[in-house]
């Protein structure tokens, strides 16, 4: 087995990450605040460490076309949209009007808000409805587990050769392993960690951001 070389990360050990990250943002801040308000639900936000990884891995693909499978308060749109060029554009999907307006007014002050599309649908309908033919630069998944390998699957075919596809909570707190943990949302996620692992279309890695990242890239 190869050596274990990742660390664990204690609250104060976070805080020195994030300090040592992008300066303070007070969009992003005031977004974040807004949405801790929401009460527990809050935790479906990306951490700011996350969200400054997705402007950056836009900037370096070059991405121009993007789409994002679950936007929540819109902090990870937000994050995306600032990584694109400004004909660059992101379609959002969501089936959360209200959560998505706190988003909007965010995104309005950053001066995002042009380079993104909003809709409001089940995002494999949505999906479904986009033009079959390569034309997409980047995704990132991050929403109801148990649609994940069909999300995967309807991107992937759009998705230029050398695409990048990011998908979320790919750990799930650590559940993937726990032999307790046989609901819905955990065999979702295992059986989409297997999909990708099988995969020879795409070149992917698993990286223990957040709650699990992973990163795969079509061939």
């Amino acid at each position: 087995m190869a050596e274990i070389k990742s660390l664990g990360l204690s609250p104060e050990l976070h805080r020195y990450l994030v300090a040592h990250g992008p300066p303070p943002d007070p969009i992003l801040d005031s977004l974040a605040s807004e949405t801790r308000a929401l009460g527990p639900i809050a935790m479906m936000q990306v951490a700011p460490e996350q969200g400054a990884l997705l402007t950056m891995l836009v900037r370096l693909t070059r991405a121009k076309r993007v789409v994002e499978i679950g936007t929540f308060t819109g902090y990870s749109a937000l994050c995306l949209a600032r990584g694109l060029p400004d004909d660059g554009r992101l379609l959002c999907c969501d089936v959360s009007a209200e959560w998505a307006a706190i988003g909007r007014r965010h995104w309005e002050k950053a001066g995002v808000a042009h380079k993104i599309e909003l809709k409001i649908a089940p995002a494999i309908e949505t999906l479904r409805a986009l033009p079959s033919a390569p034309h997409l630069d980047l995704a990132f998944i991050d929403a109801d587990k148990v649609s994940y390998v069909d999300y995967y699957e309807e991107i992937l075919t759009r998705l230029v050769p050398g695409g990048l596809v990011l998908v979320d909570n790919v750990l799930w707190s650590g559940s993937v392993i726990d032999p307790d943990k046989n609901d819905a949302n955990t065999e979702a996620i295992r059986r989409f960690n297997d999909h990708v692992a099988a995969d020879k279309r795409v070149d992917s890695v698993m990286l223990p951001i957040s709650d699990g990242l992973t990163f795969a890239r079509k061939k």
